[in-house]
């Protein structure tokens, strides 16, 4: 049908008011996107719709004012700032004669280009493939025609079965890897356990300053930009905090409104750093104007990977930019910091953040002394396997009388599948270890 441009640099974008809360914001964010990808925005369409078109998303009209500007600035690609059909995609290229690409697509895109690590690449390629499944068609049209000819008959497929049948395949392939990839991070979370190092995960909007704080408290160098999307393979570094207590700090991809749903899913493994932590340093841009609709825009990414029962610290990053603020703890009723007010970029406040996380970690630690019965054999090889046995010892009728530590949301998770708390001995540790305490 046309030839597809090798280029793709020179981009026309569309972003069309559909009744969202902050029309101009996103329309910055979304050209923001376009400079993290490699694109040069030559021009910009705006409109209004009620409900998408079902056969453009945009208008007939929109669409003949698209390929005006596509063709008056010489445009090799069209960026759309919302989600398109299949169909959608296939019927603006039909129009327009070039490359058209979605938000999830243009998104995709900026992974791409930034993976860096073995788990990266596979995740971003899973995600790509499973987008690229139902798109085949597109404009190929010899996808529809069954393979024929001498030495070129098959079995009756057409090349779009062979295509979507291989695809399948390498879905499957990508999928086992990063199966393999997880079992190793799960060992290493494992390990971090039986260490009894609380997991301490950055997470917040996209540029909000996670990999600059990162490298500020654990005195790193991974690469940070003012750009979106900087960080995409997790990173994580032992810390020492005040009073002797340590952390593990992990540093991931920073979140954004309407991240893809095979993106989410592809990077679910890595995700599982923040879903296990034992702390969630949730760091904003307290500069930007839309600080508290990204604060929403975070929390919702967190409910859906189900790390919003989490414990979070608000970390309100970039007061360099605001002369009016300095750096402070902010306490609820009971005392308890809910926000610390920082620098990463000068350093101011990062002291006060790390006796915030001293005093949170030292809080969300449970120590319990715990009876059990012979028939819990299951639970007393899982609190060994976790290194949370401090002190064990058995009595006469064979029960295990153990004192146990571990982090409150790990306890909290324990209880709910072993029910712990009807195992809670409320003697002293003292009388029940008195015949000779035994270290495992």
């Amino acid at each position: 049908m046309f030839e597809r441009p090798r280029g793709g640099e020179r981009a026309v974008l569309v972003h069309l008011d559909m009744g969202q809360v902050d029309e101009h914001q996103a329309l910055e964010e979304f050209t923001e996107l376009a400079y993290a990808a490699g694109a040069e925005p030559v021009a910009t369409i705006t409109g209004a719709r009620r409900a998408p078109d079902a056969k453009y998303f945009a208008g007939t009209g929109k669409v003949a004012e698209i390929q005006q500007q596509v063709e008056a600035t010489d445009a090799d690609v069209v960026l759309f700032n919302h989600t398109l059909s299949p169909v959608q995609e296939r019927n603006l290229e039909r129009e327009l004669k070039c490359r058209v690409l979605d938000r999830t697509g243009l998104i995709l895109d900026i992974f791409a280009q930034r993976a860096r690590t073995h788990e990266g690449k596979l995740q971003v390629e899973l995600a790509q493939l499973k987008h690229l499944s139902t798109r085949l068609v597109r404009g190929w049209t010899h996808l529809e025609r069954q393979k024929g000819g001498i030495g070129l008959r098959g079995p009756g497929e057409t090349q779009l079965e062979t295509d979507r049948r291989l695809l399948g395949e390498r879905i499957k392939l990508l999928n086992r890897k990063l199966e393999k990839v997880n079992k190793q991070r799960e060992q290493g979370r494992r390990a971090r356990k039986r260490a009894e190092l609380p997991t301490v995960s950055l997470v917040g909007y996209t540029n909000a300053g996670k990999s600059t704080l990162f490298n500020t408290v654990t005195q790193s160098d991974v690469y940070a930009a003012n750009q979106l999307f900087a960080t995409l393979d997790p990173t994580l570094r032992r810390v020492d905090l005040d009073e002797g207590e340590a952390i593990v700090l992990a540093d991931t991809v920073g979140f954004i409104r309407q991240l893809p749903h095979d993106l989410v899913a592809a990077f679910r493994s890595t995700l599982q750093e923040t879903r296990d932590a034992d702390l969630l340093l949730h760091v904003v841009d307290a500069a930007s104007p839309q600080r508290e609709d990204n604060i929403r825009q975070v929390n919702d990414v967190l409910a859906e990977i189900e790390a919003d029962t989490r414990p979070q610290l608000l970390v309100f990053n970039k007061i360099d930019l605001l002369p009016e603020l300095s750096p402070r703890i902010d306490r609820d009723d009971e005392g308890k910091p809910v926000r610390v007010w920082v620098s990463a970029k000068t350093g101011d406040g990062i002291a006060l953040l790390m006796q915030a996380m001293t005093e949170i970690v030292q809080q969300a630690t449970v120590h319990e002394q715990l009876v059990l019965p012979p028939a819990e054999g299951k639970l007393h090889a899982r609190l060994h396997a976790m290194g949370s046995v401090l002190f064990e010892n058995t009595d006469s009728q064979g029960r295990w009388l153990m004192t146990i530590a571990m982090p409150a949301p790990t306890w909290a998770s324990l209880n709910k599948h072993f029910h712990l708390e009807h195992y809670i001995s409320h003697d002293s540790t003292e009388d029940r270890l008195a015949v000779g305490s035994e270290a495992p």
